[in-house]
């Protein structure tokens, strides 16, 4: 059982159905039968039926129902089934994430790891607790924590559940290709898709299948994605998992808009979107809304794309992903250039526009890589991500004839990078907030993905030299671009210059 790992006497008959209903795929089934079980049932059994209805409806895509449930399991649990509360904690940060409620998520986590710490048989549950964790640093695009959580559970993983190792090979996968390690990633990925075809799961298989489509998308692969993706989404639809089956349709989407079938497109991003808003994945639905906007660009409607561009930017917004928020003001900031440019006569209102978001976007994306553990992440990510943010940046302001402006962009591109001195006083070594059990006796783990992937972790770990973000420039009593730097501060939370004053 997902909540209590076994069935006990006659009154678990209902228990043991779902379960095998969610064996053989019939996930609608299962879910049914562990409400039906948790209907009038003594506390314990209850609490068991509660958080394996939950798992089922986060499952199929229903995740505000599957809060409610875990959180009526929580709140219902008696002392005797006490063993099962961490399970349903970390179960219940998954709905939460895919809702995009990600401190929510964290706060459990953490209560999770908690009663973990000192327990000696639940070596599994640290296994995903740890996972989750991972997951969440990579939803926060915190790539450099991800990478740190998925190497150390890949070996968790190998010490307590070799079985397990896909899941540790798709974060390292994530963690490495939004730090520019394209080839390695799509390899993890790969080896993801292998592990967990040798562990006969064809849920997972077909979500990292998935993931692996949307990489190589992203890395130009288009003809590569195809296969993938369109096993992926026949698992996924055949199932009626509605989240997983928008996210194929938005990437379907994607690849028909590459080839300029616009109508096609549209068709697969409005379907993406009536299952994310139909099961609460807000987030997701925001991403689809920006490609929307794209589309609606390139048929020469501004306004929808607008319109869809600050429904996106709200979410965003709404659920702390700064981030999201800057890389969405520069693509509005690039759909509004293009329309600039396209026209005979500048509009004045637009460029206006299109500089109040490109620069403070640009001032924000080009941040993100002084916090990157090493050189080539930096690299990647200032050539890849920084560049052509700060490049529009800075054609926004010529274009504006804003002669300061310019000269200011260039004088904070040739201020360098510096070394963070704060990350070189003496401590103890960094550890995560977790204990490791003893290793499982005796037997050898003979999967070649985990070995293989294992090999590959520890080369891509590579150490780094910790740089500080870039400092404020004065002219004379003026800190250059202080009004952009401030707006970008607020506007995305998250600082984008150090304290520290250095006057040209």
């Amino acid at each position: 059982m997902a909540a209590t790992g076994r069935t006990s006497e006659g009154d678990d008959a209902q228990l043991t159905a779902g379960y095998a209903a969610y064996q053989r795929g019939d996930v609608v089934a299962a879910l049914e039968m562990f409400e039906q079980a948790a209907d009038g049932a003594a506390p314990r059994l209850r609490s068991a039926a509660l958080i394996n209805a939950a798992s089922m409806a986060d499952e199929l895509g229903d995740h505000r129902r599957s809060v409610v449930l875990f959180r009526t399991a929580l709140a219902e649990m008696p002392e005797d089934a006490a063993h099962q509360r961490p399970a349903a904690l970390v179960n219940l940060s998954q709905a939460f994430q895919h809702l995009g409620e990600f401190d929510a998520a964290q706060d459990v986590l953490e209560e999770a790891h908690a009663l973990l710490t000192d327990s000696t048989d639940q070596g599994l549950l640290r296994v995903a607790c740890l996972l989750s964790l991972t997951a969440v640093a990579l939803h926060r695009q915190q790539w450099a924590r991800a990478g740190a959580l998925a190497t150390e559970s890949l070996g968790v993983t190998e010490r307590f559940a070799p079985e397990l190792a896909g899941h540790p090979l798709m974060n390292l996968a994530a963690s490495s290709f939004e730090t520019g390690r394209w080839e390695l990633a799509i390899d993890f990925a790969q080896q993801g898709v292998a592990a967990f075809l040798a562990a006969g799961e064809e849920a997972s298989v077909a979500e990292s299948r998935q993931n692996l489509a949307t990489m190589l998308v992203r890395a130009g692969h288009f003809d590569d994605a195809e296969e993938p993706l369109r096993a992926s989404q026949e698992f996924f639809e055949a199932g009626e998992l509605g989240h997983w089956s928008g996210i194929g349709a938005k990437t379907m989407g994607f690849l028909a808009e590459r080839r300029d079938d616009f109508g096609t497109a549209r068709g697969h991003y409005e379907r993406a979107l009536e299952r994310f808003d139909s099961t609460g994945a807000v987030v997701d639905a925001a991403d689809v809304r920006l490609r929307m906007a794209t589309l609606a660009c390139a048929e020469g409607d501004l306004a929808v794309a607008e319109e869809l561009l600050d429904a996106s930017f709200a979410v965003y917004a709404g659920h702390g992903l700064g981030m999201h928020c800057a890389q969405l003001d520069y693509w509005h900031a690039e759909l509004l250039y293009a329309s600039i440019e396209q026209a005979a006569q500048p509009d004045s209102e637009l460029l206006a526009r299109a500089v109040s978001l490109s620069v403070p976007a640009a001032l924000a994306i080009d941040a993100v890589r002084h916090t990157l553990p090493n050189g080539n992440q930096r690299e990647h990510w200032h050539r890849t991500v920084a560049e052509p943010a700060m490049r529009l940046a800075f054609h926004c302001a010529a274009l504006s004839g804003n002669g300061q402006l310019v000269s200011d962009l260039i004088d904070t591109q040739c201020a360098g990078t510096t070394l963070d001195l704060t990350a070189y006083t003496d401590s103890g070594t960094p550890t995560l907030d977790f204990e490791l059990l003893d290793p499982m006796p005796a037997e050898q783990i003979s999967t070649p993905a985990l070995q293989l992937g294992a090999a590959l972790a520890d080369v891509a770990a590579a150490a780094g030299i910790p740089v500080a973000l870039p400092p404020r420039l004065t002219d004379g009593d003026r800190i250059v671009l202080a009004d952009f730097i401030t707006y970008a501060e607020q506007r995305y939370g998250r600082s984008v210059r150090d304290r520290r004053v250095l006057a040209l």
